[in-house]
Order: structure tokens, then sequence, then C-alpha cells
């Protein structure tokens, strides 16, 4: 039996005491000390876990000044605050051990747009991508191109003053603020903006912290001018902290917003920015270059830089191999083609751009000539992606570099602690040469990709850091690295910011850090705010962080059994490269974050949680593989009698933290986006299974879980009188007992259409082995067997009946194999045993039947590739056949012998297929065969970039989901479903995809094959 576990981490006295009075004092966030956000929010990209006392989400920028202004009360001083974005640091920018603010759930608004003058004003939890796509329809766009874009917000980038691709041509984030709001401590709001010699003075001459601010800048750049310009190297990616260098600006006005910039939340909360923005380059071209050894891509890329670049990116073997790999390599293996003699293992991506045609392709003819005629480097060859388009698909793969490189196989894991390294770029080559002999020195591989443009290198030592021996090579590495940056006249943080790195900043200013310890001071005399980071205050007795003394992940980690970790490794490998937190509303990636924004509703936050479950359970002696096993074997009795002992026995059960992560896991919807895009793989659905059969071995389930999970057993008998059936399950008494007792909101009604005509129109005949083994070869190759699900069979039983048509009249004979329960039910659920039960069962008849060389078609796609997914992980001695989506098997025999179709009526209007999102995330290529098929009919179809709909099986009925499922479909699905309303062009090939349309949109959308057969009897 799991563990009956409170929260191990008690508030401290004092953060009560001040959470207490930060609510008496209007505070109108949400505070959350639970354990399950403290957990969540303990980690972020980097190798450190420091877990907080709570967790605060304001709402509005007058609760930061309710928090700063309590802070600085003299009896909570000791209080330590820390804000927070998007939580995609690599140094622990953003980890605490007191109080994390996150400023990315509420401030997130474009205030906004000024289209004439081209700038815009935002919250500081604004995403960059949300802002470039407000940005685009007006031809504009905020330049500095993060690899984490999609949920980087712009106060995380302001404070980390973030730069990534192209920023030799745009700079970094600090070149594109204008102003800047933020809450100092004491809760004075300042406005930070250029200021001539007048307004300086008048600034300087306030009282309280804002004139002191100003009056410590002014000193600090009078007294040492001349050794900030000695001191400070000639970088692009110059990124020290406080930019001691840019005090003043290129017009001698003083500019606080130079500090504020990469200050990492230790001065102040920046709250709101006012940005200059660009315009889109009309045209652009990236040229994709092959080399046969990464060094050579390397030096190529220094002399490359001459001929003027908007970008130079390069990308080692390592990374390619493992983007191959991915779900991004099916949209970007056109412009890297496989050479089987001379294998890739380096490519620059050259990007050029321009608003006039004509001189950019003469630019690029030229620097194509160039590589035809230069031949100082060995290149393997090259390819051209022209667009915005085009090109976008190609950096998809480079921004996904840092995530990919968390996904190599066994606990030896490239790790990010010196990854962003910064030297002047002619001296790259060299710099990489020793870096590269540092690494074999201690037998390290590693992963490397980067900006060479900008003399940035992204190397990512393999590590296991739950072993002690390996995780102390994080000091010795990172020593040996920040004393190669600085013999090269570089940085060991480039890019990424100091964090946790801090502690060779003394080093690197010299003299000049007590000139940072001043401002400091200044904004912060108490050091309450993320401290240890960049700078303590001076004549203070607080210190820097180190490397190796702030917690690792691997500290924790080590605590889980060996055993454990190996069966839950989908989950403990989490990287927390965040993902997962993608805010595009178009993209499938984690429906229920997107609905929510609770960190603990997202594959990283639940992945976080099952890492601190097991741990917890391992140190209280519990054994979770034995329990589940035990549990398999209980006969149903002796478990409810094993719960009624425990709800009678067990004290504070409602405190249990195993409650906190039940909730996390209940709101997943189990569309598997996750496990198709992590570029680790987390797999929630397949993790959060195996926590609830635990969970359920303590605590009792609920009703609903029985009546879903053994639907598809006793549907077939509630088919035979469907009347009867419906009748009941919309009668009002029925409805409310379900809703109160069941959980459940509503329930899908039975089809009144019987499949019998159908059957016996098509001459279909029951799929046995006797039947099969009696038909010839050619008999085979024009036969199919559809393998029925539960689902359309039952509830829409017209897009069967329209699939057998379709078929039939294509000239294929059709077999139909007998109903046999999938069991996906039973595994989102958690009735595991029963799963493996049903599956080696089901996946015994589909062997008969598969073994006489005739092609096994099944039509829901989440049922489908269960076959194919979970099916695979039960027993590689008895595998399940291939079970084919209907596109595939449509696209092969399209491919061998194709029969006629009927073109003679007029071409309809392009259709769009809103995609399920299993399938289009997991098998992104079998998605795309929807289009050629339909060319072979001779109609248009494009894939519509969609969200979840929210429905996802039955997660959508269920009476605890029904209004965050509402939501889901409300960010992507409803307006696309609005503007096609009645138009008969949009279809959908999941059923619960049509279900929730239909709940919600009022509209009754066609699967892809019913437009196929439409189009045939015309």
């Amino acid at each position: 039996m799991i563990a009956q576990i409170a929260a191990p981490v008690e508030l401290t006295k004092l953060y009560r005491t001040f959470l207490e009075a930060l609510s008496a004092q209007g505070f109108k966030g949400e505070i959350t000390p639970d354990h399950a956000n403290c957990t969540v929010l303990a980690t972020d990209n980097s190798i450190y876990q420091r877990l907080p006392q709570a967790a605060l989400f304001p709402r509005d920028v007058d609760d930061i000044q309710i928090l700063t202004r309590l802070v600085v009360q003299k009896e909570f001083r000791q209080i330590v605050i820390t804000p927070r974005g998007g939580g995609t640091g690599t140094n622990g920018q953003s980890l605490t051990h007191g109080l994390v603010v996150d400023l990315s759930k509420h401030l997130n608004r474009i205030i906004e747009i000024n289209v004439e003058e081209r700038w815009v004003r935002v919250q500081a939890g604004v995403v960059k991508d949300q802002l470039n796509a407000a940005l685009k329809p007006h031809g504009l766009f905020f330049a500095p191109e993060l690899s984490t874009s999609n949920r980087a917000t712009i106060g995380g980038m302001i404070n980390t003053d973030a730069s990534g691709q192209g920023s030799c041509t745009y700079g970094k984030t600090r070149d594109h603020v204008l102003e800047l709001k933020s809450i100092l401590m004491g809760g004075h709001p300042l406005n930070s903006r250029p200021l001539n010699d007048i307004e300086l003075q008048q600034f300087s001459a306030e009282q309280g912290i804002i004139g002191e601010v100003h009056r410590c800048v002014t000193a600090i750049h009078a007294e040492h001018r001349e050794l900030i310009d000695q001191t400070f190297p000639k970088l692009n990616r110059c990124l020290t902290g406080y930019d001691l260098a840019h005090i003043r600006d290129e017009r001698g006005q003083v500019n606080l917003n130079n500090i504020l910039c990469g200050s990492e939340g230790s001065l102040g909360f920046v709250v709101e920015a006012k940005l200059n923005v660009l315009p889109i380059p009309k045209h652009s071209v990236l040229i994709n270059v092959s080399y046969a050894s990464f060094m050579e891509a390397l030096q190529d890329a220094r002399a490359l830089m001459a001929l003027k670049p908007l970008s130079i990116e390069t990308v080692d073997s390592k990374v390619l191999g493992l983007a191959m790999q991915d779900i991004v390599w099916h949209d970007v293996a056109e412009y890297f083609p496989h050479n089987e003699s001379r294998p890739t293992l380096g490519i620059n991506l050259i990007e050029f751009s321009g608003d006039d045609l004509a001189a950019l392709d003469v630019i690029v003819n030229a620097f194509l000539a160039h590589l035809s005629s230069d031949k100082s480097v060995e290149r393997i060859g090259h390819t051209l992606a022209k667009g915005a388009q085009a090109i976008s698909r190609v950096y998809s793969m480079r921004k996904r570099a840092v995530g990919l490189l968390g996904n190599v196989k066994g606990e030896v894991r490239p790790q990010p602690f010196v990854e962003d390294t910064a030297v002047p770029p002619e001296h790259l080559p060299d710099f990489i040469a020793e870096f590269r002999a540092l690494l074999d020195s201690h037998n390290l591989q590693y992963g490397m990709f980067g900006h060479v443009d900008a003399g940035v290198l992204h190397v990512r030592p393999a590590l296991d850091m739950k072993d002690p021996i390996q995780a102390s090579l994080v000091r010795t590495v990172s020593d040996g690295v920040a004393q190669l940056t600085h013999k090269y006249g570089g940085l060991l943080w480039g890019e990424h910011g100091k964090g946790v790195r801090s502690e060779y900043a003394p080093k690197f200013f010299g003299k000049l850090y007590p000139a940072l310890q001043q401002l400091k001071a200044a904004f912060d005399p108490h050091n309450q705010l993320n401290p240890g980071k960049i700078a303590t205050p001076l004549n203070s007795d607080e210190h820097l962080l180190k490397v190796d003394e702030v917690p690792m992940r691997g500290e924790y980690d080590r605590q889980i059994d060996e055993r454990v970790w190996q069966s839950f490794e989908s989950a403990v490998h989490c990287n927390g490269n965040g993902a997962c937190y993608n805010f595009d509303p178009n993209d499938a990636m984690c429906p229920s974050w997107k609905a929510t924004r609770e960190r603990v509703h997202s594959p990283k936050g639940r992945a976080s949680l099952i890492r601190e479950w097991l741990r917890i359970q391992g140190n209280a002696g519990i054994d979770v593989l034995g329990v589940a096993q035990r549990a398999r074997d209980t006969n149903a009795f002796t478990s409810l009698f094993r719960k009624l002992k425990v709800s009678l026995t067990s004290r504070n059960s409602d405190k249990d933290f195993s409650h906190q992560v039940f909730d996390a896991m209940s709101g997943c919807l189990a569309c598997k986006s996750c496990a198709g895009q992590c570029p680790v793989k987390v797999n929630v659905p397949e993790f959060r299974s195996r926590f609830l059969e635990l969970y359920h071995t303590r605590f009792f389930r609920p009703l609903k879980d029985y009546l879903i999970g053994s639907l598809e057993f006793t549907i077939p008998y509630f088919a035979r009188v469907p009347w009867l059936y419906n009748a009941l399950m919309s009668a009002k008494p029925i409805s409310l007992f379900l809703k109160k007792y069941g959980g459940m909101v509503d329930s899908p009604l039975l089809s009144n259409i019987s499949l019998s005509a159908a059957l016996k129109k098509a001459k279909v005949k029951v799929a046995t082995p006797q039947i099969l083994s009696s038909l010839s070869d050619s008999e085979r190759k024009r036969s199919v067997i559809l393998v029925q699900d539960a689902f359309t069979r039952y509830f829409e039983t017209q897009v069967v009946s329209d699939w057998i048509e379709l078929i039939s009249r294509i000239g294929y004979h059709i077999y139909l194999a007998p109903f046999s329960p999938n069991g996906k039910p039973l595994q989102v659920l958690g009735f595991l045993g029963a799963f493996e039960k049903t599956a080696r069962k089901s996946s015994a008849k589909l062997s008969e039947l598969g073994n006489f060389g005739i092609p096994l078609v099944g039509l829901d796609p989440a049922m489908t590739l269960v076959y194919r997914q979970e099916y695979s992980k039960l027993s590689a001695d008895s595998p399940c056949p291939m079970v084919f989506l209907p596109q595939e098997w449509l696209a092969k025999i399209f491919e061998v012998g194709s029969p006629v179709i009927n073109n003679r009526a007029p071409s309809p209007p392009p259709y769009k297929l809103m995609a399920h999102c299993t399938e289009k995330t997991n098998t992104p290529a079998s998605t795309a065969l929807w289009q050629p098929v339909f060319e072979k009919f001779g109609l248009k179809l494009t894939v519509v970039a969609t969200g979840c709909c929210g429905m996802s099986g039955t997660y959508g009925h269920e009476d605890r989901n029904y209004e965050t499922s509402k939501k889901i479909y409300g960010i992507s699905w409803q307006p696309i479903v609005e503007q096609h309303t009645g138009n008969g062009t949009l279809l959908a090939n999941g059923y619960s995809c049509r279900s929730q349309v239909k709940r919600f949109g009022g509209e009754q959308i066609n699967h892809p094959l019913q437009v196929l057969l439409a189009h045939m009897k015309s």
C-alpha cells in the first residue's frame, strides 16, 4: 500500500506570519504554499532545485506594490522574494528558498500597439511569440529571437537581457527597450527612460529610493568611466548583470533601463515595458550548408560572416542526430538530404533577408558563388529554404536543440552549467578546441550548437547528476571554462545570465565589483530581492551563491530507487526545458496548461510532482513497483476491505500530498501531445495511469471510473436496444444521478442507424481464420480488414457505414474483424491489470487475422494508435500487428495499382482538416497523408493548425473537467468553427473532436472519408 505522505516542508513561522499579513493588506492574487506548487516552481531549466516557501501570483501591479511595501517592514526583512517569468532559465535565476513571485499568470496583457511609431506597451508576463502574433498583421515584430520564444516572457527577456539568433543584426533586448515601469522595494514605482542632464538632476534630487538609485548610478559612471571601458569586453553578448558600460547611451543620456536589463530580478519588479518593434522583412532565404566535421562548420562560419548575413547558426552532429528521431524531422528532412558515404557532422544555417527581392537574389547568388569557388573548407552540399514559412520550419529544429540534447539514452545526459560561453568570434575555433580538450580530459561527451556570428556556443557536458562523483565535475569544469573564457577575452555567461554562477563575477569585474555592490545596496539595501545573484549589497555580510552549494536535482533524484527510476523514466527524465509551456493557442501541446495557466497542470509540472512523489514514497520505505503488482493480484473484495480500513483509520488524509498529485493528474486529458511534442518525450498519460493505479490502492475510485472503464464491454449489449439506452440516459433523474454520484455532466447517445444495411450492400464478411485462409493471393491483395472501435461503431455508426461504402466503391473486399474491446479507457484510468488482459486478448485476435497478409485498418485515431503505442509496451513476445489509419491505407493502395476515381463533379472549395491531436503530434507524417489522398480524388485539403478540442475521450463529459473542456474548445477550435459555420468545408477525423464541435458549436462536421464518398457519389 502507498504511504500517507504530508508535505515534507512546513512554512516557517516568519513566512506564515508574512503571508497572513499580505492577505490582510488586500493582496488579490493567489497565495499558494501547498507542496505541489512549490515543487513545480522549485526547478527551471537548470541543474538546480530550490524549494520555495510559497508561490505568489499577483493579479495586478497593486498587488506587487502591496508585497514590496510589506516586505521592507522591519519585522519582515528576513523574507526573500524572487520574480519569475516563464521559468526557462538555465542557471537557477528564478529559483529561491523564499517566495516565488510569478508574474506570468495574470500580468500578460498587450496594452497598446502603435503601428505608426513602431512601438508596443506590454505587461511583463506577455510571451514573446504572443506579442509577435499580435504584431504580425501590422507587418511588425519584436526582434530578439529565442529558442524558447513560445514560452519566454517579456519580463524574463528583460531580466536576462535575452538575445539569440540574429543578435549581430538586431541586437539584444535592451537595444529595443524604450521605457520600463518597475516597482522597487517599498512599493515605489520607477518609470525609467533615457534622461538628459536636466531630467537626471530632477530625479536625483528626489527623496527616498528613486533619488538614491539615480545618484548612485551617476556617481559610478563619473568615478569609474575609464575602468569600465577597460574591463568590459567588446562583445555582442556582453551580458554582465548590471550593464555599467551603458549607463549612458550613445546619445550621452543616463538610461537606467540598461542597468535593469540583465539584472535577473535582483533590483526590482519589471511590470511593464514600452518596446521598439521593427518591420518584418518581406523576403528571406536560409542557406543550409552541410559539413563533414563540426570544426569545419565553425571555421567556415567565421569566414562567412564577412559576407554580412543576417545570422549564422551552427549545429553539430549530435543535435542533428537527435532531431532525426524527433517529430520535427518530418518538416525539415528535405533540407538535410542523407548521404550514406559522407554523413553530415555539422551544419551552418545562414540567413539573408531584405525588402527588395531582386537585390536579395543578387546577394544570395553571390553567396552561392562563393560556396562553389571557395575551397578553404570541405562542404558536403547545401540547400535553400525560401520564405518565412519554410525558414520557420528549419529554425524550429534549431530551437528544439536545447530540449533534444536531453533526449539521449541512458542516465548520462547533457547538463546546462557552462553552456553559453561568449568570446570574440575571431577566437571561437581556438577557444572551442581548448574547450573540447578540457571536456575530453574528463572523458565527457557533449553536444554543441550556437550563434557563431556572435561568438556564442552552447556546450552541454553529459553527466549523470545522480552520481555524486560525476556531479562534483560541475565545480571542476565550471572553474576550467571560466578560466578559459577569461583567457580569450570572453564571458562564462554570454547569453543565459549568471544566476547561481554569480560567484565568478568578482573575478571578472575585479576593482569594479564594489560598484555593482553599491548599485545593489541602492535598489535593495536589505538583500531581499533574489539574493545571491549578480552582486551582494556593499558592506553586508551576505555572499554570492556557489555553483556546487545550491541543491541540485540529482541530490533529490538519487533518493529514488534505481528500479523505480528506470521504470518511471518518462517522468523523471524531464529536464525542465519548458516546451510544454507553449503559448500558441493553435498548437496541441498541453491543453490543460493553456486553459488553466497553472503550472501543476503542465507536463513539466506533472513530471516534477511524480518525481517528488516517488522520492517521498521511497523514503517512507514503500516499494511502488511491488505495490502495483500486488494490486493487480489482489481480488476486488480484499481491495475494498483495505480501502475501507484506510478511510476509517487514516488521520489527516485530506492533507496527504498524494491528493495534490492526484488533482494534477486528473486534470490531464491523456491526449498524448506531450509524448509526441516534448523533446525529451515526457509521456504524462503513461505515468499518469500508473500513478492512478497506485493511488487507488489506498483511496476509493469514483463511480464514473467504473462506468467509463466498462463502457467497451457493456455498450455492445446496450446497442441492441439503443432506444432504451438513449431514453434512460436522457431522463432527468438518471442525469442527476450520474452527475451527483458518477461525476458525469452528460453522455453521448447511441446511434439509431443500423450497420446491417451497409454490411449487406457491400457484401462484408466477418473476418475469421477459416474465411481468410480460403482466399487466393490476388483476392487478399484486394481485401481489407476493418478493426472496429466502440465509439465510432456504436455512437457514430453513420461514419462507419460511409467508410464501408467508400472502400467498396474503390473496389476492395471488406472483412469486419469481430468487435473486441481496445482497452484505452481502462489504460487512461489506471486499471492497468484489466488493460493488460484486454490488450493481450485483443492483440492475439488481431495477430491471428494479421497472419494472412491482409491490411488491418482502424478508424478513430485515438483508439487505433493504442495498438502501436500502449500495446507495444506490454510484451515483445506477442507484438500486436500493425493497424493502419484510414489515410495510411488509402495512400498505400493508391501507390500500387490505383483504382479509377470519379472526378466528374465540379471541384468544391478546398477542405480544411482539423486533425486529432494524438495523431498529429505522435504520427505527423500520417496526418500529412490526407492531402495526397484528397488529391487522388481531385480534391484539395489543407491541415489547419489547431490546438486540442477539449473533449479527449470522456474527459469533457466529466463534471470536474467540464468548464476546462469548454475553455480549451474556446481557445482554438471555437474561432475556427465559427469562421466556417455552415459551409461544409471543415472536417475532423477524431470522434471526440466531432462530438465536441456538435456539443459546443452546434455544428455537425464530417469525417474526411465522408467527403471522399460524397465526391464519388456525385
